[in-house]
Protein backbone atom coordinates (compact mmCIF):
# COMPACT_ATOMS: atom_id res chain seq x y z
CA UNK A 1 0.00 0.00 0.00
CA UNK A 2 3.22 2.09 -0.37
CA UNK A 3 2.14 5.61 -1.76
CA UNK A 4 -1.82 4.81 -1.32
CA UNK A 5 -3.61 7.56 -0.59
CA UNK A 6 -5.38 7.28 2.72
CA UNK A 7 -8.86 6.97 1.47
CA UNK A 8 -7.52 3.67 -0.83
CA UNK A 9 -5.75 2.22 1.84
CA UNK A 10 -8.60 2.04 4.33
CA UNK A 11 -10.68 1.15 1.29
CA UNK A 12 -8.37 -1.88 0.94
CA UNK A 13 -7.87 -2.59 4.95
CA UNK A 14 -12.06 -2.90 4.83
CA UNK A 15 -12.08 -5.15 1.54
CA UNK A 16 -9.32 -7.88 3.67
CA UNK A 17 -10.20 -9.97 6.00
CA UNK A 18 -8.15 -8.08 8.39
CA UNK A 19 -10.38 -5.32 8.92
CA UNK A 20 -13.34 -5.40 11.10
CA UNK A 21 -15.05 -2.03 12.39
CA UNK A 22 -14.82 -1.75 16.25
CA UNK A 23 -18.37 -3.41 17.71
CA UNK A 24 -19.87 -4.15 20.98
CA UNK A 25 -19.42 -7.85 21.20
CA UNK A 26 -22.54 -8.36 24.22
CA UNK A 27 -22.78 -11.04 26.38
CA UNK A 28 -26.11 -12.13 28.09
CA UNK A 29 -27.27 -14.52 31.34
CA UNK A 30 -30.54 -15.29 32.15
CA UNK A 31 -30.34 -16.59 35.33
CA UNK A 32 -33.32 -14.92 37.82
CA UNK A 33 -35.20 -13.14 34.32
CA UNK A 34 -38.66 -14.42 32.75
CA UNK A 35 -38.75 -14.40 29.37
CA UNK A 36 -40.57 -10.77 28.47
CA UNK A 37 -38.03 -8.85 30.70
CA UNK A 38 -35.31 -11.05 29.09
CA UNK A 39 -36.62 -9.94 25.74
CA UNK A 40 -36.71 -6.57 26.59
CA UNK A 41 -33.29 -6.45 27.86
CA UNK A 42 -32.29 -7.36 24.33
CA UNK A 43 -34.17 -4.90 22.18
CA UNK A 44 -33.22 -2.21 24.78
CA UNK A 45 -29.71 -2.90 23.57
CA UNK A 46 -30.29 -3.45 19.88
CA UNK A 47 -29.48 -6.98 19.60
CA UNK A 48 -30.48 -8.49 16.09
CA UNK A 49 -29.25 -11.53 17.00
CA UNK A 50 -28.25 -14.04 20.16
CA UNK A 51 -26.17 -16.64 19.57
CA UNK A 52 -26.04 -18.92 22.41
CA UNK A 53 -22.96 -20.35 23.60
CA UNK A 54 -24.60 -22.92 25.96
CA UNK A 55 -22.74 -26.46 25.13
CA UNK A 56 -26.20 -28.01 25.19
CA UNK A 57 -28.97 -25.45 24.86
CA UNK A 58 -31.34 -27.12 27.14
CA UNK A 59 -32.88 -25.32 30.86
CA UNK A 60 -35.63 -26.12 32.85
CA UNK A 61 -36.31 -22.95 32.80
CA UNK A 62 -39.24 -22.20 30.68
CA UNK A 63 -38.69 -20.84 27.26
CA UNK A 64 -34.90 -20.47 27.37
CA UNK A 65 -34.20 -23.86 25.38
CA UNK A 66 -33.27 -23.72 21.94
CA UNK A 67 -36.99 -23.78 20.07
CA UNK A 68 -39.14 -22.25 22.52
CA UNK A 69 -35.84 -19.71 22.89
CA UNK A 70 -35.45 -18.98 19.01
CA UNK A 71 -39.68 -18.84 18.38
CA UNK A 72 -39.69 -16.21 21.24
CA UNK A 73 -36.64 -14.20 20.03
CA UNK A 74 -37.97 -14.62 16.18
CA UNK A 75 -41.37 -12.76 17.58
CA UNK A 76 -38.96 -10.31 19.14
CA UNK A 77 -37.12 -9.50 15.51
CA UNK A 78 -34.33 -11.33 17.18
CA UNK A 79 -32.48 -14.21 15.11
CA UNK A 80 -31.08 -17.05 16.70
CA UNK A 81 -27.95 -19.50 16.25
CA UNK A 82 -26.19 -22.23 18.55
CA UNK A 83 -22.49 -22.40 18.67
CA UNK A 84 -21.87 -25.89 20.11
CA UNK A 85 -17.92 -25.54 19.65
CA UNK A 86 -17.92 -22.38 22.04
CA UNK A 87 -19.94 -24.03 24.81
CA UNK A 88 -18.04 -24.94 27.87
CA UNK A 89 -17.49 -28.85 27.54
CA UNK A 90 -19.53 -31.29 29.85
CA UNK A 91 -16.16 -32.69 31.38
CA UNK A 92 -14.86 -28.77 32.68
CA UNK A 93 -18.34 -27.86 33.86
CA UNK A 94 -18.43 -31.66 35.83
CA UNK A 95 -15.26 -30.87 37.24
CA UNK A 96 -15.72 -27.49 38.87
CA UNK A 97 -18.96 -28.74 40.21
CA UNK A 98 -17.09 -31.40 41.89
CA UNK A 99 -13.58 -29.11 43.13
CA UNK A 100 -15.08 -25.23 42.77
CA UNK A 101 -12.23 -24.20 41.19
CA UNK A 102 -12.70 -21.21 39.23
CA UNK A 103 -8.65 -21.25 38.09
CA UNK A 104 -8.60 -24.41 36.92
CA UNK A 105 -12.18 -24.42 34.93
CA UNK A 106 -10.50 -20.68 33.43
CA UNK A 107 -7.35 -22.29 32.65
CA UNK A 108 -9.27 -25.68 31.12
CA UNK A 109 -11.86 -23.61 29.27
CA UNK A 110 -9.45 -21.24 27.70
CA UNK A 111 -7.41 -24.48 26.50
CA UNK A 112 -10.86 -25.77 24.76
CA UNK A 113 -11.45 -22.06 23.66
CA UNK A 114 -8.07 -22.21 21.85
CA UNK A 115 -9.08 -24.87 19.52
CA UNK A 116 -12.13 -23.35 18.31
CA UNK A 117 -10.31 -20.50 15.80
CA UNK A 118 -12.95 -21.40 12.93
CA UNK A 119 -15.92 -20.50 15.37
CA UNK A 120 -14.43 -17.49 16.80
CA UNK A 121 -13.69 -16.05 13.56
CA UNK A 122 -17.19 -16.82 12.83
CA UNK A 123 -18.77 -15.43 15.27
CA UNK A 124 -16.40 -11.91 15.01
CA UNK A 125 -17.21 -11.97 11.43
CA UNK A 126 -21.08 -11.56 12.87
CA UNK A 127 -20.80 -9.09 15.15
CA UNK A 128 -19.20 -7.29 12.90
CA UNK A 129 -21.99 -7.19 10.35
CA UNK A 130 -25.21 -6.63 13.07
CA UNK A 131 -25.34 -6.26 16.73
CA UNK A 132 -24.61 -9.72 18.67
CA UNK A 133 -25.30 -11.36 21.83
CA UNK A 134 -23.57 -14.30 23.45
CA UNK A 135 -26.05 -16.61 25.90
CA UNK A 136 -25.26 -18.37 28.67
CA UNK A 137 -27.07 -19.41 32.24
CA UNK A 138 -25.31 -17.24 34.62
CA UNK A 139 -26.40 -13.95 35.32
CA UNK A 140 -23.05 -12.42 36.57
CA UNK A 141 -20.67 -12.60 33.61
CA UNK A 142 -17.40 -12.70 35.67
CA UNK A 143 -18.23 -16.18 35.99
CA UNK A 144 -19.44 -17.47 32.89
CA UNK A 145 -17.54 -18.45 30.58
CA UNK A 146 -19.36 -16.71 27.65
CA UNK A 147 -16.82 -13.24 28.82
CA UNK A 148 -14.11 -15.49 27.98
CA UNK A 149 -15.52 -16.24 24.15
CA UNK A 150 -16.41 -12.53 23.93
CA UNK A 151 -12.73 -11.32 24.96
CA UNK A 152 -11.56 -13.78 21.97
CA UNK A 153 -13.80 -12.12 19.71
CA UNK A 154 -12.66 -8.31 20.75
CA UNK A 155 -9.26 -9.84 20.29
CA UNK A 156 -9.30 -10.53 16.46
CA UNK A 157 -11.88 -7.91 15.93
CA UNK A 158 -11.11 -4.70 17.74
CA UNK A 159 -14.93 -5.04 19.51
CA UNK A 160 -15.81 -4.01 22.86
CA UNK A 161 -17.19 -6.32 25.43
CA UNK A 162 -20.04 -4.97 27.22
CA UNK A 163 -22.42 -6.95 29.59
CA UNK A 164 -26.17 -6.84 29.62
CA UNK A 165 -28.51 -7.42 32.75
CA UNK A 166 -30.27 -6.15 35.40
CA UNK A 167 -27.95 -3.04 35.99
CA UNK A 168 -27.99 -2.00 31.91
CA UNK A 169 -25.18 -2.69 29.63
CA UNK A 170 -21.56 -2.24 31.89
CA UNK A 171 -18.27 -2.29 30.13
CA UNK A 172 -16.30 -5.67 30.89
CA UNK A 173 -13.50 -5.49 33.39
CA UNK A 174 -10.75 -7.71 32.47
CA UNK A 175 -10.05 -10.54 35.22
CA UNK A 176 -7.00 -11.98 35.21
CA UNK A 177 -6.72 -15.25 33.74
CA UNK A 178 -5.69 -18.27 34.80
CA UNK A 179 -2.24 -19.06 35.04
Amino acid sequence: MAGATWPAAVAALKSSNAYFRIVNIYTVGYEGQELEGFLRQLRRAGVRLLVDVRDLPLSRKRGFSKTALAEALGGAGIAYLHIRSLGCPKAIRDQYRADGDWKAYTAAFLKHLQKQPEAVRRLADLCGKQPVALLCYEADASLCHRTYVARAVAAVSAGHVMHIGAAGITPDRTMPAAA
